[in-house]
């Protein structure tokens, strides 16, 4: 297997406005990331992946661009980017940038070109179709509800947009377009950037034929089967590589909703020359139900278990996979696969180990490292995310209870991982002096990064351990992997082993006492190397103990 520095580094995700604010506006800023590298640097960690930073009108927090090259002035400016680089470098950090090419702001001027006439030398930037029988050119969803086209009536026509109607899709059919992405990755790469996680990439390539979904209500289904992997995705990823990405020394991550196993090798074979890692989504939306993640349903552990084994199968050795359990998308890690009420600690320090024992690159967002929690807002108004905003008007419109709708928000919001980083006990959590964009997690006294720094034991030091434990035995990064009980419903084990070294490691996932068969997995030829309870006993794992253990022959 090829040895490569992405595979190796340890990736911190930074979601830029609720990271630190250094200009007093209550909005995170490129100056406050600067002020925190030392603190970045120590998690030991390797590269930085920054959510959109570009000039935007802000419908989607930055996934709406309308302008590429230009870095947002509420977030600094480019004069400030060039700092954050230049200073990330000096450190030996790596800077990997969040790329949307799937869809531009309405903003943009392509796009303000695009609807003045059906014969602007814009038009075909976007896909614009007339009226079927006097309605929708078909019946496809949005991801944050409602159609998938809005009329405009200068021309008469409808626009595609898969995600809000202020984020119109580009139209990669329009080799114009693909000529347009491609100079706007080279002007990144020429600025000295280290990568790009490239959001919704497995939707760039359109059915343009746009059939009507035969199920429109399964949110999972219409994904895979008419937004993703298009009949052109490969041919434009592709393309992509060969006249930019090939020439330079970059990691490429694509977020890919939709894409499944019998997809995923495909972006990421080393064969292919496409992306180097994706993003699936196996175990991100393994609790939606057939109508999304506002419709969850419960997960065993056996099923969040079978979606590691399968793709690890699946991808190794000829592809390279992303390890995560949380972003900027989806509710906060340790509130989702942990227990915050009684095994805060213990519960995230394991989720920790296993991130950190998992073959593949490991991402780490920011807060995680603290444990930050899911918040609960009193009601819909502290809310500012615009797919919880459309889902509320949704179920609103159809009569739910709002009560117990709001409870569904609490659980599923994106909102829960985009509140303000807690730096410490003092107003607004260190983050800002100002009023923050979005309320602070009102859990901020007790989880911080001032209090962890202070605690041996803590969160955040574990954390550390973690990332230096991992750099210092490669068979956790290129070592193989084997699930050693499947179908056990409070227990995860598995071996990480090479030719010259075996590990195994433990991870009770329950708030009970597990016995331990100590026969079994042959655990007397073993040496504790690592574990998240300071005592350990030889017949049973405490509630959410994680261990890892050394073969000593």
């Amino acid at each position: 297997m090829k040895k490569t520095w992405w595979k190796e580094g340890i990736v911190y995700q930074i979601y830029p406005r609720s990271y630190k604010d250094n200009t007093g506006n209550g909005v995170g800023d490129i100056l406050g990331i600067i002020e925190k590298l030392d603190y970045i640097k120590s998690l030991g960690v390797d590269i930085i992946w920054l959510c959109p930073v570009y000039e935007s009108p802000n419908d989607d927090n930055g996934y709406d661009i309308s302008d590429y090259r230009n870095i947002s002035d509420e977030f600094g400016g480019n004069d400030a980017f060039d700092s954050l680089l230049k200073e990330m470098h000096k450190r030996d950090l790596k800077l990997v940038m969040d790329l949307v090419l799937n869809h531009s702001s309405d903003e943009h001027k392509w796009f303000k070109e695009s609807r003045k006439s059906k014969d602007n030398p814009y038009r075909d930037y976007y896909f614009w179709q007339e009226a079927k029988n006097g309605k929708e050119p078909n019946n496809w969803k949005s991801f944050f509800s409602g159609s998938v086209w809005q009329k405009d009536d200068i021309t008469d026509e409808y626009f595609l947009h898969l995600f809000t109607k202020k984020q119109p899709d580009l139209n990669w059919e329009n080799p114009k377009v693909r000529k347009e992405i491609h100079n706007i990755v080279e002007f990144w790469c020429k600025k000295g950037v280290d990568g790009f996680r490239m959001d919704v990439i497995s939707l760039i390539s359109k059915q343009t034929d746009f059939p009507d979904s035969h199920v429109p209500d399964n949110y999972g289904e219409t994904i895979k089967t008419y937004y993703a992997n298009g009949p052109k995705i490969h041919q434009y990823l592709n393309e992509l590589n060969q006249k930019v990405l090939s020439k330079y020394d970059i990691m490429t991550v694509g977020e890919g909703p939709g894409i499944d196993l019998e997809t995923g090798l495909d972006y990421v074979h080393e064969d292919r020359n496409e992306l180097n890692m994706i993003f699936h989504f196996g175990h991100m939306f393994i609790d939606n139900g057939v109508g999304g993640k506002y419709d969850p349903i419960e997960v065993s552990l056996p099923t969040f278990k079978k979606v590691f084994n399968d793709w690890d199968a699946k991808i190794y050795p000829k592809g390279w996979g992303s390890i995560f359990l949380g972003n900027h998308d989806f509710s906060r890690m340790v509130s989702r696969f942990g227990n915050t009420e009684e095994y805060h600690n213990k519960s995230a320090k394991l989720l920790a180990l296993l991130l950190f024992t998992m073959r593949g690159t490991v991402y780490v967002y920011q807060g995680d490292e603290i444990g930050m929690t899911n918040v609960a807002y009193p009601d819909i108004s502290y809310y500012n995310d615009v797919e919880t905003l459309n889902s509320y008007k949704e179920a609103l419109a159809k009569g739910r209870d709002m009560d117990a709708f709001l409870k569904l928000v609490h659980r599923q919001s994106r909102d829960n991982a985009r509140t303000p980083m807690q730096w410490n006990s003092s107003k607004n959590s260190g983050f800002s002096d100002a009023e923050p964009w979005l309320e602070v997690n009102s859990n901020y006294k007790q989880i911080n990064v001032e209090n962890q720094e202070k605690d041996k034991d803590s969160i955040l030091h574990f954390y550390r351990k973690m990332s230096a434990f991992r750099k210092a035995n490669k068979v956790m990064v290129y070592g193989d992997y084997e699930c050693l009980n499947e179908d056990d419903t409070n227990l995860y084990f598995y071996k990480r082993y090479n030719d010259e070294e075996t590990y195994i490691i433990l991870l009770n996932f329950s708030n009970k006492k597990q016995p331990l068969d100590f026969a079994k997995y042959d655990l007397a030829n073993t040496d504790l190397a690592l574990s998240n309870y300071s005592e350990n006993f030889d017949a049973f794992l405490q509630p959410w103990e994680a261990q890892i253990r050394k073969y000593k022959s």
